[in-house]
């Protein structure tokens, strides 16, 4: 690690994990986390014990390897990358002569259980995107194993969550003794970021969407309503329900024994679940968006009673017609425009993120904003059909300036090696600390960083910026509190859960 620049937070951080105590690190995304693994390694290596390094997914374990092997002066034959697409004998002989693992858990979990390998010689094992240690999970199995072993942890993550419960829950899991949490804002921070301002812009609904929203809203509260009278909704109308109520609906009719009842209950769950969620696109992505799902319905081969149901409505037909008309006209949600003109203002010719739900509304953002001579791409994942090596060259050619507008999924808000933008533009909120911060870190690395939040009013876009708010702030809450009782030795190590069994 000869030549790098470690900055005074990773020093003091680094300086904790030396210690040998297992450390939990929370730091937003861009900030360096992965420089502290490879310090972190370094100690480890050095101390003759063999350290292994787990990535959630293989993209990221890949990247994990090539910074490794970048950084450290260790020869390349040290460093070895595991997967599950080398034969296990073979992942037997690397394990034996390597000094470093980068691996995915499930392979290092599928090998030790196996006992393919032997973790008797490791020293330290990191875990990457730590949140991920809960329920059944290969990390948390793992961490057990090191637990009972005495095998240092480093778990990283941009963020634990903001449920006190759970953050406990991983601290247990990963028998942290140690708690390390920085921000923007920390003394030994400041002076290596430029910081980002956050904007919220609020958009109305237009005519087009109002006129929709009043054809099929009374069609929602319609079967809601029977629901309600058949006791298995809270709610007579869908204006103030919790998406997770609706969700708690379809587990109370899974529950039910009478068939008919079920049935009946089923039919105007199927109605209300279609529909919430085609008015939800409608109000808070796009019109064309709106169009596309109820599309997408009419193109199923099995549609059941309810879709059908739904297609032969007046009020659904005449909404997708006038979806159709406006978008032959050229009229759009009021988001797609104010996208194109923040793009043409502020943030002209600026490397800029643009993260956004569904793919039916990265299609037309992008779509919109090349025909306005904005340079935009999509950046999906394997679920669209994309391939890790469309998504490689997408993020080179982001890197290399051929276009500077990369509109994604979530698949871009964690871990993956993604340039630093000027900009991140959210095109709804999400009601996620974790998915906030990671998004936000993308900004402001550098030099000054622009985060910009899309909100339509009267819409759960409202909710969701302010529950968004109110658990980043719990979050920070609960980490200060839990880490005060691991500094006072209140918390102690978790019994192992039943299907949690050590790896013997």
């Amino acid at each position: 690690t000869e030549g790098l620049e470690v900055r005074e937070y990773q020093m003091r951080i680094i300086k904790v994990i030396t210690e040998g105590k297992s450390t939990l690190v929370v730091l937003p995304t861009g900030l360096g986390k992965t420089l502290i693994a490879v310090f972190a390694i370094a100690h480890t290596i050095y101390t003759e014990k063999k350290a292994v390094f787990l990535a959630p997914t293989k993209p990221l374990s890949e990247q994990h390897y090539t910074v490794l092997r970048t950084l450290l002066d260790i020869d390349d034959n040290y460093i070895s990358l595991l997967t599950g697409g080398i034969t296990p004998k073979k992942r037997n002989l690397i394990w034996i002569k390597s000094k470093i693992v980068v691996a995915t858990p499930q392979t290092i979990f599928n090998d030790a259980k196996s006992d393919n390998i032997s973790l008797d010689d490791v020293g330290l094992i990191i875990f990457d995107e730590c949140h991920r240690s809960v329920g059944k999970y290969a990390y948390t199995y793992l961490a057990n194993e090191c637990r009972s072993r005495g095998i240092q942890i480093v778990g990283l993550t941009a963020s634990p969550g903001n449920d006190r419960k759970k953050i406990k829950e991983l601290v247990y899991t990963l028998g942290i003794e140690r708690i390390e949490v920085r921000t923007y804002l920390d003394p030994d921070v400041v002076a290596y970021v430029k910081g980002h301002r956050t904007r919220v812009i609020y958009v109305k609904k237009n005519s087009i969407i109002e006129k929709i929203v009043d054809l099929i809203g009374p069609e929602i509260n319609k079967h809601l309503l029977k629901l309600y009278s058949m006791g298995i909704s809270q709610f007579k109308t869908f204006d103030n329900m919790p998406k997770g109520r609706l969700i708690e609906m379809g587990r109370s009719i899974d529950k039910i024994q009478a068939k008919n009842y079920k049935f009946g209950a089923l039919f105007n769950y199927v109605y209300v679940l279609n529909l919430v969620h085609a008015y939800d696109l409608l109000t808070t992505q796009s019109i064309y968006s709106f169009k596309s799902y109820i599309e997408s319905l009419k193109n199923k081969e099995k549609k059941g009673r309810s879709v059908e149901s739904i297609l032969n409505n007046k009020a659904i037909l005449d909404s997708f017609k006038i979806a159709a008309d406006a978008l032959e006209r050229g009229e759009e949600h009021p988001k797609i425009n104010e996208i194109v003109n923040t793009l043409t203002g502020i943030l002209n010719k600026k490397k800029v993120m643009v993260f956004a739900q569904y793919r039916y509304t990265i299609s037309k953002i992008v779509k919109v904003l090349n025909e306005n001579g904005i340079h935009a791409r999509e950046f999906v994942g394997k679920k669209e059909g994309i391939t890790r090596a469309q998504q490689i060259k997408t993020i080179e050619d982001f890197r290399r300036g051929i276009f500077n507008v990369l509109v994604s999924t979530s698949i871009g808000e964690e871990g993956l090696d993604i340039p630093a933008v000027d900009a991140v533009i959210f095109y709804e909120p999400v009601p996620s600390a974790i998915r906030n911060i990671q998004r936000r870190g993308r900004a402001g690395r550098f030099k000054f960083g622009h985060v910009i939040i899309l909100v339509t009013r009267n819409t759960k876009d409202e909710t969701y910026l302010m529950i968004s708010r109110i658990k980043e702030k719990r979050m920070a809450e609960a980490l200060e509190g839990i880490k005060r009782e691991v500094e006072r030795g209140r918390l102690h190590s978790m019994p192992i859960k039943s299907g949690q069994k050590l790896l013997r």
